[in-house]
């Protein structure tokens, strides 16, 4: 107990002299899980305690584990102290290839809890032929683990060594290209960028100088890349000052950096896959089963990743009919997770309509029984309002509707029910909250046009200046500004009776399921539209009518003037983005890409 109070405060002198009148506690198990000094040490993190342990201990030592199987190597990997692992590994490389009793080496610890430098560092040092398939799933593993902590290069490097590890099974049976078919954000399309981050992003390509090991070294930490892109002879450093410098034009440098990161992890990931793809490409029919490659693209299309299965099904177009319980083929589950890039590979397919009809085994639910199925919320958060949800839904099942043969849409599944029944049971609970959503928008919209309309019809009865006693016409009649008043109260109070109106209409409407489709936005936006260039006139109005009473007290009126362009502003960051969306998507370019190019 002494010994292991000294060495987890880190009090080395207590430890030494207790060592000293004890030698063979040098290497004896004090703790109850059957842990040495140098498991404590290595577990605490002091580092000073670890090396003069080290000087003191063999070689064999340094191998003894505890009950759970760990070295003090192991500890050190799972906590990820890189000079603790240094240390012992520069008396005993053998520590490198020693698993605990789950089977996991070192590397993989690291890997496992996130410690990537470490894991890199560790990794150059494992030898190469335990990673190999004939000796188990340990490379396996280690590529799988690498994948799901963005160790990309490791990956690669690896991959590169030993093709046959892209379809080997881990011990809990995942091959490394399932495990990639589950990262959508390693890929550009599970990103989604403004438009300005989107300049920066596309401003350079990025790749890997296979001389600027060193460079990468500093940049990146990245170990390892400077050997993996042999075919690839750009510089590195292009993309980092390219990014670097919109910092200059005002970009949060953290933001700059971060777009970096996910570039290079693109690069990655897209030669990672190119490479699966050579690998699977020569693979038998065995391999290809026990490396679950249909089962990754049926998860990558589900997942949204359109470069993962665009790769696949173009270098195989059997692919295609990759299955599973619930869905036929790629597009069926392309329609039933709502992912809309991947669903337009179908028309460069040249058996499109024999896809679209084949039902699945299990339930019958043929391609338009999908679109008429619930989509998945997360396809659906970043659409504003369930009734654009409802519209979108809706352009989903009539696109599918108009490529499926006429018999398809009378087809019932095994429920009894067709598309169409299908469709309307499992938006009903949708339809609904988009009723509401409309309902109360525009009950709320119609208060501020009738305010507008009161305000507006009374101002122009009570003109700034008043009246002529002797013919009633207006005192400023001839000013220039004047006129300003009077057109902007006319458009104000004339756009806003417009906007009630269209409101009312809302408020009015039958609700069925085709009149989410354009009717019901169009009036939206007409409304909004027009609501917003009433609050514009309005504050025009107001504007001219003071600078003519106060034009002599410009310090009163210029600041008053300033202040009525925030309710303007206000209207266009809260709602004016929901317009956008709205007329987008009501009339906007189509979310399907129907000239896509014949790929097979």
């Amino acid at each position: 107990m002494a010994l292991y109070k000294s060495l987890q405060i880190g009090d080395w002198n207590a430890a030494k002299e207790f060592l000293n009148r004890n030698p063979h506690a040098i290497s004896a198990k004090i703790t109850v899980r059957d842990k040495t000094a140098l498991h404590v040490a290595a577990a605490a993190g002091h580092v000073h305690i670890v090396e003069e342990l080290v000087k003191q201990m063999s070689e064999e030592n340094l191998e003894i584990k505890d009950i759970y199987g760990y070295t003090a190597l192991a500890l050190a990997a799972y906590f990820g102290n890189y000079r603790i692992a240094e240390c012992m590994l520069g008396k005993n490389k053998n520590l490198i290839r020693i698993a605990i009793n789950s089977g996991d080496i070192p590397v993989v610890l690291a890997l496992f809890n996130g410690h990537l430098k470490l894991a890199r560092y560790l990794y150059l040092l494992t030898p190469p032929e335990i990673l190999m398939p004939e000796n188990g799933s340990m490379g396996a593993l280690v590529v799988c683990e690498a994948i799901y902590n963005k160790a990309l290069d490791i990956a690669l490097d690896l991959v590169q060594l030993c093709p046959r590890l892209v379809v080997t099974p881990n011990r809990f049976l995942e091959s490394p290209f399932l495990i990639l078919s589950r990262m959508p954000g390693y890929f550009p399309s599970g990103n989604r960028l403004v438009f300005w981050k989107r300049w920066i992003y596309s401003e350079e390509d990025i790749s890997i100088s296979t001389t600027s090991k060193p460079e990468l070294l500093e940049e990146c930490a990245l170990s390892l890349f400077g050997r993996l892109l042999a075919d690839r002879n750009q510089n590195l450093r292009a993309i980092k000052s390219t990014l670097r410098s919109a910092w200059k034009l005002g970009s949060d440098l953290r933001i700059v950096d971060h777009l970096y990161e996910m570039k290079l992890t693109h690069v990655q990931s897209n030669e990672l896959l190119s490479r699966m793809k050579e690998q699977i490409s020569i693979s038998n029919i065995q391999q290809i089963r026990t490396g679950c490659v249909h089962e990754a693209v049926v998860r990558a299309t589900g997942e949204g990743i359109f470069e993962f299965v665009s790769e696949m099904v173009k270098a195989d177009p059997q692919f295609v009919f990759s299955r599973t319980a619930v869905s036929s083929n790629i597009f069926s589950a392309a329609v039933q997770n709502r992912r809309a890039k991947i669903f337009s590979l179908i028309y460069g397919f040249y058996t499109k309509s024999n896809l679209a009809s084949t039902p699945d085994s299990s339930y019958g639910n043929s391609l338009l029984h999908m679109a008429g199925m619930s989509a998945p919320s997360t396809s659906l958060d970043h659409i504003a309002g369930a009734a654009l949800q409802m519209q979108r839904e809706l352009q989903w099942f009539k696109e599918v509707e108009s490529i499926v043969p006429p018999r398809v849409h009378g087809q019932r599944n095994k429920m009894g029910l067709n598309p169409r029944q299908l469709f309307t049971k499992n938006h009903e609970n949708m339809m609904s909250k988009g009723e509401k959503w409309m309902k109360d928008t525009a009950s709320s919209c119609t208060v501020v046009g009738a305010l507008i309309i009161t305000i507006m019809f009374a101002a122009v009865f009570t003109v700034p200046g008043g009246n002529d006693q002797n013919n009633g016409f207006p005192i400023f009649l001839n000013k220039k500004l004047f006129m300003v008043f009077i057109v902007s109260d006319a458009l104000s109070l004339f756009s806003s009776s417009t906007s009630v109106l269209m409101f009312l209409g809302i408020l009015t409407s039958r609700y069925a399921e085709e009149d989410f489709l354009e009717s019901l936005p169009r009036k939206m936006i007409i409304g909004l539209s027009t609501l917003f260039f009433s609050i514009v006139a309005m504050m025009t109005t107001f504007s001219a009518a003071l600078f003519l009473m106060l034009h002599e007290h410009s310090w009163i009126f210029k600041p008053i003037i300033c202040l009525a362009s925030i309710p303007i502003t206000l209207f266009v960051l809260m709602q004016f983005p929901l317009l956008v969306a709205m007329a987008i998507s009501t009339y906007g370019p189509s979310i399907f890409d129907r000239k896509m190019k014949r790929w097979s």
